[in-house]
């Protein structure tokens, strides 16, 4: 084992040549002497976990399920799993661990494509930016949970004369208005002459006036606010740390991220059902109050099959990095069915948790228990820490709750910061090789600079202004990309031999539902997805906040800017190649010569030396005489 000190610290993160032959990044037992595996085959299945459940299946697929039939929500969920779901990621996985390089160099395969590859790592550096600031959000929440009582729990001095955690209701008595008439005993107001004043709870002007100091738009950015950047800095710290040796340090840290969210999730349930009113929670969730009526609304097959889509991270490269760093051998079949239905029960259990304390909320307030669920922000840091808050020792319940969702959201980080590091490494072997190290910190600086402008006061609108444009319908194009490239550009047949090379022949009937699912079921599926979600597109807003038309513009640009690669890539490459325009078309929807499994002792007869300079000879054979062959056959 290693031992570091400061020099050894400054080898690692500045590159010694003298000691490169012992590269810190791979150990002796590595069957990929260049690059690197993964210790062990658990510490790739936690990272992939960590990796798929993020944030969404926490704050997004509880509220789903709620709106969308409570437990009839789970047939559309799970049949869209089978069919888009498992395919895809096994698909990615596969095609990760095959050739053991990351999302831009994995277009090899389809040369003419690798502009998809480049367009996943954008997304993955844009979103990198917000995920970070709210993983500075949980760091907030969770340091202001050492109070006691929590800051949240009621109205303060930070709070104007709207805060309230029971409705103002003013009477009108022969024209003379009566405050706070719900506190009047023995009395009441005919319904026409009550006037309900909208409030807000503590928690919900706490996030607002104290934890954003949100201001009133994106045209007022108002200066930065320092506790949210120096946590923002904190979360910078941490993720570098983790990654400091890339997946063997990350594949250390996450035996605790990845397995400490379930922890509290349980504890958090079994608090939940002691609880009084948690039932009528858990029955509004996926109880008795479930309608099945609903599986006859499109609307909800589309929720569905979008939650399947973006929970596992398709369409990021994230997957792909993951698995590029696998023994070539490693069944990854079965890997794909461990984390897909790992995440999606995850997403389930945290459904129970996150509405047996709501139910406890509305029982305290006397209200439906459909009043007080809200999906995203709203859930994580206004909703939940307002239940947390009514609980016998609620500071404790808010800093698991808000550790939680810390170590969610750094692994997700992980996975995508992995992702910008492997690919400078591979485009760039010999610059960076010996300085991973150093790619690691320099990228975890520039996401923490980049992201300085979504911790100013008007932040929370930066974050959702990307979120809606960058995370939502650009992913189905480029898993649209992903898909027909792979299927129908490199060839299904094709891949499947390349996947049996890795994990043994399978029989036509094994293969039957893969190549359903790849060359007709999930393309169809992104396909309606991908044209749904553009004609339901409505500008995006943060509450009643409408974004200005140059916020909405830039949004667009956004999303244009990471399309654009693609067919630039195409184009430049089609101008770049040799010969006429369907020769050159035809070489770019071809494997390059570099396409292979990284060593050569898996490369066996089909991706021998030999066989890719034949191929390649045979490429520049001297054109055959087409009007000779056809005058023969006449």
């Amino acid at each position: 084992m290693r031992k570091y000190g400061w020099n050894s610290l400054k080898d690692l993160i500045f590159g010694n040549p003298v000691v490169d032959q012992q590269d810190p990044h791979v150990d002796v037992g590595d069957e990929n002497t260049e690059r690197g595996n993964w210790a062990s085959k658990t510490e790739y299945i936690l990272s992939t976990i960590g990796y798929a459940v993020g944030l969404g299946n926490i704050w997004r697929f509880p509220y789903l399920a709620y709106k969308n039939g409570g437990g009839a929500f789970l047939i559309p969920y799970f049949v869209m799993l089978v069919v888009t779901g498992i395919p895809l990621f096994f698909l990615e996985s596969a095609f990760g661990q095959f050739c053991s390089q990351g999302p831009i160099n994995i277009w090899r395969a389809v040369p003419i494509l690798q502009g998809v590859g480049i367009a996943m790592v954008m997304v993955t550096l844009t979103v990198s930016i917000y995920y970070n600031v709210i993983i500075s959000y949980s760091l907030y929440y969770m340091f202001a949970s050492f109070q006691s009582p929590l800051p949240w729990s009621s109205c303060s001095g930070w709070s104007n004369s709207n805060c309230s955690n029971t409705p103002i209701v003013y009477c009108n008595v022969s024209g003379v208005l009566v405050a706070n008439w719900t506190d009047q005993e023995n009395s009441t107001c005919p319904l026409s002459n009550t006037i309900t004043v909208p409030v807000q709870s503590p928690s919900e002007q706490y996030w607002d006036r104290v934890a954003l100091q949100r201001s009133s738009g994106l045209d007022e950015t108002g200066p930065i606010v320092w506790h949210l950047a120096l946590c923002l800095l904190l979360s910078s710290l941490i993720v570098a740390a983790a990654l400091i040796r890339g997946i063997k340090s990350s594949g250390k840290v996450v035996y605790f991220t990845a397995t400490f969210p379930y922890v509290v999730i349980l504890i958090l349930l079994i608090r939940g059902v002691t609880l009084e009113g948690a039932r009528d929670g858990i029955e509004f969730y996926i109880g008795s109050k479930s309608n099945l009526t609903k599986l006859t609304e499109a609307q909800v097959w589309k929720d569905a099959a979008t939650q399947t889509f973006y929970s596992l991270s398709i369409g990021w490269g994230g997957v792909m990095t993951l698995a590029s760093y696998n023994n070539f051998h490693n069944n990854v079949f079965k890997d794909a069915f461990v984390v897909t239905l790992t995440n999606a029960g995850t997403s389930v259990l945290a459904g129970f948790a996150i509405f047996s304390i709501l139910g406890h909320m509305a029982h305290i307030y006397k209200m439906p228990v459909g009043e007080v669920v809200e999906e995203g922000f709203g859930l994580a840091f206004i909703a939940y820490p307002d239940a947390l808050s009514k609980l016998p020792i609620s500071p404790l319940w808010s800093v698991l709750f808000f550790f939680m969702l810390l170590t969610v959201g750094l692994d997700s980080q992980f996975a995508g910061i992995e992702v910008i590091s492997t690919c400078l490494l591979d485009s760039f072997p010999k610059v960076f090789k010996s300085k991973r190290a150093l790619v690691t910190i320099a990228t975890c600086s520039i996401l923490y600079l980049l992201g300085l402008p979504c911790v100013t006061r008007a932040g929370i609108y930066w974050v959702t202004l990307i979120d809606k444009f960058v995370a939502s319908w650009v992913l189905p194009f480029l898993a649209l990309f992903e898909i027909i490239g792979v299927a129908y550009i490199y060839g299904g047949n094709r891949f499947i031999k390349d996947i049996e090379m890795m994990i043994g022949n399978k029989s036509f009937a094994f293969w039957f539902w893969w190549r359903a699912c790849w060359f007709f079921i999930s393309p169809c599926i992104i396909a309606v997805i991908l044209v749904w979600s553009l004609i339901t597109f409505e500008p995006p807003s943060y509450g009643e906040v409408q974004f200005p038309a140059w916020g909405l513009a830039l949004g667009w640009c956004m999303a244009i800017f990471i399309l654009l690669w693609i067919p630039v890539v195409a184009v430049y490459k089609l101008v770049k190649a040799e010969g006429g325009p369907w020769k050159r078309l035809k070489s770019l929807c071809s494997p390059a010569e570099e396409w292979h499994p990284y060593l050569d002792i898996h490369r066996g007869e089909r991706y021998s030396e030999e066989r890719c300079h034949l191929r390649k000879s045979q490429g520049n054979k001297p054109k055959v005489d087409v009007h000779v062959i056809s005058s023969s056959r006449l």
